[in-house]
């Protein structure tokens, strides 16, 4: 066998190997980079957007402001007891929701959740502050909601203090279609 034969054959065994490990390490992490769901589910973020407004599952979002209170006060001036445990601080979002076409308005309300997050990874949900002069659900009675016709909430969460420098925005989501919109003040 002359030399070139036994360089033509090395290339071909190489290229073959090459070949070979490509479509293992394909077949291998094809899977995990590819299924939209696990990715979801491990709290990737589609979107981020400043303030807004974004269109989220029918509703129109958009983020008035986001700020750090020590007490969150009621319609008569007096603190809102959300039994918060010691060393935590209050995080205040309000937001402008215009609910869409496509959204079903029950008894004039929807489900308008949205969650706070960290630079660490720290998600809090929203507490329910009854009493507080803006609505802090969007089911709720006292301030229905109108088809296409903005409309003020606020989001309160128990927070702790050394976790308020590290807040960067809300998330808000469409479980069906698998999409996460972070909003940043």
């Amino acid at each position: 066998m002359n030399l070139a034969s036994r360089a033509s054959r090395l290339v071909v065994q190489i290229s073959l190997m090459i070949a070979l490990l490509g479509v293992g390490t394909f077949s291998v992490v094809h899977p995990y980079l590819s299924d939209d769901e696990d990715l979801y589910k491990q709290g990737r973020i589609d979107e981020v957007v400043s303030q807004g407004p974004v269109t989220v599952q029918s509703i129109e979002w958009k983020l008035d402001s986001l700020k750090v209170y020590t007490a969150i006060l009621n319609e008569d001036g007096e603190a809102i007891d959300l039994a918060a445990p010691a060393g935590s601080t209050y995080v205040l979002a309000t937001l402008t929701v215009t609910p869409r076409k496509g959204l079903q308005l029950d008894d004039r309300g929807f489900s308008c959740e949205a969650k706070l997050h960290d630079s660490k990874g720290n998600i809090w949900e929203d507490t329910q502050a009854t009493g507080y002069p803006l609505p802090t659900f969007c089911g709720d009675d006292d301030h229905p909601f109108t088809m296409d016709k903005p409309g003020k909430v606020a989001k309160v969460y128990v927070v702790p203090k050394s976790d308020v420098p590290n807040l960067i925005g809300l998330t808000v989501e469409d479980f069906y279609i698998h999409r996460r919109v972070l909003i940043t003040p």
